[in-house]
């Protein structure tokens, strides 16, 4: 008697955190939140040691050095942001994007269906098309490539053990997961990232591929003016440890040192993470 006590109390506290992340979530500015983070200095395409031109080419890399391709490629947690899918999908026939908040999943959508945006993505997608070899020209066919891919934008709770409704995805999984700055950012402790990081496993068939990027040693992020949100600050090792209790077999950890003008005051963090993995 007295331990199920003990579960129902862990269950409830567990709730109250979950529920005050949420809460925290709900001044959240998708607009505010891309001229953080998406804008010079933190996006200088002229300048390859900028951390955005840096995650895309981690991931233009890990597509193609492994030959990464299949049917269903799920982001997971996109926020209102496009960059994570724009080299898979070249190389799945379906990309679903999702997201927890709505006015995230809005600003997909408004891409998507009216081509209007917060931001400007040509640089991203003209960027990307010379990482590929082709010419920075083929930035609107890459554009219409990835409209014609998305099949669908979800709600998605990596705070549930199946983040999204299953009719989406077959029995099997999904061929590959990507996911940028979610976790960490929605966890309120390192035992929470950990319990998410395995609950976005269910998505993913056995042999699939995650494609992971996170933060390193940030305690917190701006995700509108005044606004900021708690995050748990990770570490190598911890990185390394939570895919591998997990499920996973990691191929490849690199790390991004972010150089004192990449630090605009909008967040704490040191360093940014690329983890490629294969769940066994």
């Amino acid at each position: 008697m007295e331990r199920d006590r003990e579960i129902q109390r862990m269950k409830l506290e567990k709730l109250k955190t979950v529920a005050s992340m949420e809460a925290c979530y709900q001044g959240f500015d998708p607009v505010a939140y891309l001229h953080y983070n998406y804008t010079p200095p933190r996006a200088d395409f002229e300048r390859r040691s900028s951390i955005v031109p840096w995650k895309l080419s981690c991931l233009h890399k890990a597509f193609t050095e492994d030959d990464i391709r299949g049917d269903i490629l799920v982001d997971v947690g996109s926020g209102p942001t496009l960059y994570q899918v724009m080299s898979g999908c070249e190389r799945f026939d379906r990309v679903i994007l999702s997201d927890f908040l709505e006015v995230n999943r809005r600003e997909l959508q408004s891409w998507l269906q009216e081509g209007k945006s917060s931001i400007d993505w040509t640089a991203y997608f003209k960027y990307v098309c010379e990482l590929e070899g082709r010419s920075s020209s083929a930035w609107a066919e890459k554009a219409t490539r990835l409209r014609s891919v998305v099949s669908d934008v979800l709600p998605v709770d990596v705070h549930q053990s199946f983040p999204l409704s299953p009719e989406f995805l077959p029995p099997s999984g999904a061929d590959c997961l990507v996911s940028s700055f979610c976790l960490e950012s929605v966890s309120h402790d390192l035992l929470s990232f950990n319990h998410a990081l395995g609950h976005i496993s269910s998505l993913l068939k056995k042999g699939g591929y995650l494609l992971l990027i996170g933060a390193l040693g940030e305690s917190f992020y701006m995700g509108a003016p005044g606004l900021y949100i708690p995050v748990v600050p990770l570490d190598e090792s911890q990185v390394c440890a939570s895919l591998k209790a997990s499920g996973y077999e990691l191929l490849q950890l690199c790390i991004y040192h972010l150089p004192p003008d990449m630090k605009v005051g909008v967040d704490d963090v040191t360093g940014v993470f690329f983890a490629k993995a294969k769940k066994t």
